[in-house]
């Protein structure tokens, strides 16, 4: 019994042992295939260095002002009898506005006529005193000489005639006095009418019916708006570069693009129309003034609105989209996928800007691949898998140049 019992241990072990040799290899293969899962390459999107002209845009923030704001105020102390435009219309120049109470200046007008009529009246007697005055002179002349008269009476007959010339003069002046006063009158009492100064917009009046205005009463503004001014601080040195690439002053003037508040493109193209005198010391700033049509009046004095303009065009500039660029205390630097699609991390420097891109000045060559998706994922030396980006609803295309 005890050797049929040793036999069987011996067939139990004779079974067991090839198990206990597979059981390694079969942990091995699974390790294996363990880290054969794990080391699958990472996918990422990748795009390729383009080349290409690229114009460079600047924007700067800009106000909105009328090409002629007129401040209407009145000319003569009065009170306000009329307003006659509705506020926010359109008017013309020498459109009647507002009118002032007239009576007082008509009055002023009547009297000025009085003094008139009266000085002219004054100036006929004057004439014909000095006429008899001459008659007297030439009368005593002759009978003087041949002493049928004393000198004395002569000498008389002159003085009266010099004395009544001098009051005709004197008459002329008064007469050209009152006709001044009359001109004058006739100037205020014009002066009640309010007139507009420019054609143009037409504010919202700051007068009252029956309010007593005076000469530093604003009654409303009168803007012209087509074209209209905006006006945009540019930095002193972006002033000296654009000057740098365009010597000639002639040519200097730049095409305008303008964004509105709401988001939106405006239809129409601008134009740089003038640059201040000075630059600003507090901000070291150029004014600059740029003119828009504006058909339809949608623009207003006041307006805030970005304005943008190509400043320069950089050719056969390497562009790479933004998101691939990585920054680094101050450095950048670009995920590089070679033909065996292993990563290499390369710097890079960058230049402008533009849309959603970025110019590329050294680090990289024409067809390159860089990781634009998955960045985070790569490190040098790793092999990945490439797949071409996906363009994303989100991706802003860089702002279409202004139609020439």
């Amino acid at each position: 019994m005890f050797h049929l019992l040793s036999l069987r241990l011996e067939r139990l072990r004779v079974l067991v042992a090839p198990l206990l040799v597979l059981t390694p290899v079969m942990a091995l293969i699974g390790c294996q295939k363990s880290q054969q899962s794990t080391s699958t390459p990472p996918d990422v999107e990748v795009v390729e260095v383009v080349q290409k002209d690229v114009p460079i845009w600047k924007e700067w923030i800009g106000t909105l002002d009328g090409l002629w704001n007129a401040q209407i105020r009145p000319q003569v102390t009065g009170y306000l009898l009329r307003q006659i435009y509705k506020d926010g219309a359109f008017v013309k120049k020498d459109q009647l506005l507002f009118e002032i109470d007239p009576r007082t200046f008509q009055a002023a007008v009547d009297q000025a006529k009085g003094q008139l009529a009266n000085a002219e009246g004054q100036l006929a007697q004057y004439k014909a005193n000095q006429i008899k005055a001459q008659n007297d002179v030439n009368r005593y002349t002759p009978l003087a000489k041949e002493q049928a008269i004393p000198q004395q009476d002569l000498d008389t007959a002159i003085q009266v005639n010099e004395a009544a010339k001098a009051q005709v003069e004197a008459a002329k002046a008064q007469i050209d006095a009152a006709r001044a006063a009359l001109a004058s009158a006739n100037l205020n009492l014009g002066f009640t009418k309010v007139l507009s100064l420019v054609d143009g917009i037409a504010g919202i009046a700051q007068g009252q019916i029956g309010d007593l205005v005076t000469q530093s009463t604003l009654l409303t503004t009168v803007s012209t708006v087509d074209p209209i001014k905006i006006y945009f601080p540019v930095s002193e040195r972006e002033y000296l570069d654009y000057v740098k690439e365009h010597p000639d002053e002639e040519k200097r003037h730049l095409r305008l693009q303008l964004l509105l508040a709401n988001g939106t493109v405006y239809p129409h193209e601008g134009q740089t129309s003038l640059v201040d005198r000075q630059v600003d010391v507090k901000t070291g700033t150029l004014r600059v003034q740029g003119l828009f049509p504006n058909p339809g009046n949608v623009l207003r004095p006041g307006q805030y609105a970005r304005v943008r303009t190509i400043v320069a065009t950089r050719k056969g500039a390497l562009v790479v989209p933004q998101k691939a660029v990585s920054e680094l205390q101050g450095n950048y630097q670009v995920a590089v996928v070679g033909s065996d699609n292993k990563v290499q991390i390369r710097p890079v420097k960058v230049g402008e800007r533009v849309g959603t891109d970025w110019i590329i000045e050294q680090g990289l060559k024409p067809g390159e691949r860089v990781v634009a998706e998955g960045v985070q994922k790569v490190r040098g030396g790793l092999t990945v898998n490439p797949k071409p980006l996906t363009t994303t609803a989100e991706a802003q295309p860089a702002p279409a140049a202004p139609t020439r």
